[in-house]
């Protein structure tokens, strides 16, 4: 059987895609063979290959690993539409440092890029994924490991937090559900009890006239915008229909 049969087989929907991939990282025939069976076995493509495509770059990624959603990219274009040369951006929740990373390159004239994130494993990753623009990565729960340097100066806060309640979690698809963390997954009996935390938290490290932007879905998107007004900001809420993306803006 083939390298494409065989992908074709275990259900995989772009097999030749996939197939070029797989052989694109294989060291030779014999790693070729595993990497073929830990893809066959349900592990999500990126983990397999190491990487995964976002907006145009290659973000590192792995076991253990959020993967980043092309989404999300739509979260990026806002922001880089509101960020200006040499503006301090922040990828709170960070895991492996995509949209933080995809937000300095595409800002004329570069950004002061910090990420910050709980989980140190999806920190190897975003070190490595924010080392050439200069970031620095920050390990700890949301805002609790920022310095104090930091109070009253961000400019862009990008926030793709878990969403998804736990009750949910159980629809998501194997890939998801089996081999990324729950910490990158479970927003709680809502799922938005990150979004309402990031939210209390925000106005302290936003510089005034700073803005935060928050993925949400459509049906949480109100009170996601709740959250963020109840805490003192100005909210509107900005979607793609290409993407299926819902984004909440929100302003100091």
């Amino acid at each position: 059987m083939s390298l494409v049969e065989a992908l074709r087989a275990a259900g995989c929907v772009f097999a030749e895609e996939e197939a070029e991939l797989l052989s694109g990282a294989a060291r030779d025939d014999a790693h070729l063979a595993e990497l073929l069976d830990r893809r066959v076995g349900g592990e999500p493509l990126e983990h397999v290959v190491g990487w995964a495509e976002f907006c145009g770059l290659r973000m590192e990624v792995g076991e253990g690993a959020f993967v980043p959603r092309r989404r999300t990219e739509f979260l990026v274009e806002e922001a880089v539409a509101l960020a200006r040369p040499g503006a301090v951006v922040l990828d709170l929740c960070c895991g492996v440092g995509a949209l933080g990373a995809a937000v300095a390159a595409r800002t004329p004239g570069g950004v002061e890029l910090h990420a910050a994130d709980i989980d140190p494993a999806a920190l190897a990753y975003a070190r490595r994924n924010v080392a050439p623009f200069g970031g620095t990565v920050w390990e700890g729960d949301l805002y609790a490991p920022l310095p104090a340097s930091l109070l009253g100066r961000v400019d862009v806060l990008v926030v793709n937090a878990p969403y998804v309640p736990t009750e949910e979690i159980g629809l998501m698809p194997s890939e998801a559900r089996d081999h990324e963390p729950l910490v990158s997954l479970d927003g709680g009996a809502d799922g938005l009890d990150i979004h309402r935390r990031v939210a209390a938290g925000a106005p302290r490290w936003l510089a005034p006239g700073g803005r935060l932007l928050i993925e949400t879905s459509t049906r949480q998107c109100p009170s996601t915008a709740a959250a963020l007004a109840a805490a003192g900001l100005t909210t509107r809420t900005v979607t793609s229909e290409e993407l299926y993306a819902t984004v909440v803006i929100a302003t100091a």
